[in-house]
């Protein structure tokens, strides 16, 4: 009969650490923090919106799903963050792998507390510029620092080179970027050869677009990530400086699912006329995220020359290129998946990692 793995009780020098979010990403953390590479990392709670599991001593993480099947519905922060302070452990980290806004409202409230926040959830760094200048002085004021290298790019080191850049004294001059994996293998297919619509259909099946594509197609989550780089880079801007252009026709924005799903048609004559008028010009459509140095920030389809990198983009992948006073001549090409679970997670991971070996 074989032993039934038990948690080691961490000493104080090792980082304790909690897990919002049991979904894909959460799941896929899971699996990292059963390898070597997260031994200095201890597991005292994980929790999802309506069940969680707490032990100071450690939570072996292979043994989370069964053990939140079998304990009694409740969610409760404050036992959540006693079993980090319980811990012993010299540093507090709680981990956000969810989308939900009330759980982003609170990571303020983390920081001033002291606890250390590592996240892949846009909506507290994406979304208005009073909450993202909350959490700078929430951090300083707790001593706590912010890992947000899952929220833009599944940890492509895009914010961690703008930050860098900054450091050594070079500028952005501007930022070309295509932040959405969907997107991205929606117009590197876009060749004329079939309509968008069956583009389209095709991305939903094969998973590479929301349930609802009207998700992608809209760019307000690209639009989001466009605000974490500009913040990033030293732009203070808010939700509205934002140029959005949605991809979703006006009459079917508001109907049901079912519906806009039978009527994809109504994308084809459009694009395919924006399509022929970029060929003509010897150019093909990306959708871009762009920032100039002023500032100016835009979202939506454009015409990008044949050199451009973005032009050059197959499958899913993320790119960002990143002009500076020190890369002028040529942008500075960051690229490579930029969503999935395992690499989301590992970014997770890369940030806790980085907390755990911060001096106290």
């Amino acid at each position: 009969m074989s032993a039934v793995p038990r948690a080691v009780a961490p000493s104080p020098a090792e980082a304790a650490l909690v897990l919002l979010g049991t979904g894909v990403v959460g799941n896929a953390l899971l699996t990292l923090l059963a390898t070597p590479a997260a031994s200095r990392l201890n597991l005292v709670g994980v929790a999802n919106s309506k069940r969680q599991v707490v032990n100071p001593r450690g939570v072996v993480p292979s043994r989370v799903a069964a053990q939140l099947q079998e304990v009694v519905p409740g969610r409760d922060d404050a036992s959540l963050l006693a079993a980090l302070d319980a811990s012993g452990a010299a540093r507090r980290i709680v981990i956000d792998a969810t989308a939900s806004a009330d759980e982003a409202a609170r990571h303020a409230d983390w920081l001033a507390a002291g606890y250390h926040v590592v996240s892949a959830n846009k909506a507290a760094t994406g979304e208005s510029l009073a909450a993202w200048q909350a959490l700078q002085q929430a951090g300083r004021r707790g001593g706590a620092s912010y890992g947000d290298a899952a929220t833009v790019g599944a940890g492509l080191p895009v914010l961690s080179t703008l930050r860098r850049l900054r450091e050594c004294g070079d500028r952005l001059l501007a930022l070309d970027g295509v932040f959405s994996g969907s997107l991205s293998w929606l117009f590197n297919q876009f060749d004329g050869s079939r309509p968008f619509s069956a583009l389209l259909r095709e991305a939903r099946a094969s998973g590479f677009t929301e349930p609802d594509p009207r998700i992608d197609l809209g760019g307000a989550d690209v639009a989001r990530k466009l605000l974490i780089l500009a913040r990033t880079a030293g732009h203070a801007l808010d939700v509205a400086d934002v140029e959005v252009e949605s991809l979703v026709p006006p009459a079917l924005r508001g109907i049901g699912l079912d519906e806009f799903l039978a009527r994809l048609e109504e994308f084809d004559e459009t694009l395919e006329q924006r399509r022929r008028s970029a060929a003509a010009d010897g150019k093909r459509l990306r959708f871009l995220a762009r920032l100039d140095e002023r500032g100016h920030a835009r979202v939506g389809l454009t015409e990008v020359e044949p050199a451009h990198p973005a032009a050059r983009l197959a499958g899913t992948d993320n790119l960002f290129a990143l002009t500076t006073q020190r890369y002028r001549a040529q942008p500075l090409v960051i690229q490579g998946a930029g969503a999935g679970p395992e690499v989301t997670a590992q970014a997770l991971l890369g940030d806790a990692l980085i907390q755990a070996a911060a001096r106290v």
